[in-house]
């Protein structure tokens, strides 16, 4: 397929809504979700998968009753892949640290607060 020939998808000036209330509360929703499963998935087994496949799916499934766009779609896909990541990245950092005796003891508060923040 040539260049000439693209037809995108949404065209550009087609105004269809991205950034909505439903999507940001889906994007929640399936960030807790599966980010839990990730972090239970890791620490049980010492891997964990990617959720953005089934963060898509379950992101679909539950805007198609709202009408949901492809867009608002994709922004709950996203958030279901950023809690993957979020607890991919608590699960491997956190029992290192308390490996190699730089924490003497898990603390919860400072643990969330540090992930939340994103580092």
């Amino acid at each position: 397929m040539s260049r000439e020939d693209f037809k995108s998808y949404i065209p550009a000036s087609k105004k269809i809504p991205e950034l909505t209330l439903k999507a940001v509360i889906v994007g929640a929703i399936l960030a807790v979700i599966l980010g839990a499963a990730n972090a239970y998935l890791g620490l049980y087994a010492g891997m964990t998968v990617s959720a953005v496949i089934p963060g898509a799916v379950m992101a679909f499934a539950l805007l198609r009753p709202f009408k949901g766009t492809i867009l608002e779609v994709n922004i709950g896909m996203m958030g279901a892949a950023s809690g993957e990541a979020l607890a991919a990245g608590v699960i491997f950092t956190i029992p290192a640290l308390v490996l190699l005796k730089t924490w003497t003891e898990i603390q919860y508060l400072e643990t969330t607060a540090i992930a939340l923040l994103g580092g």
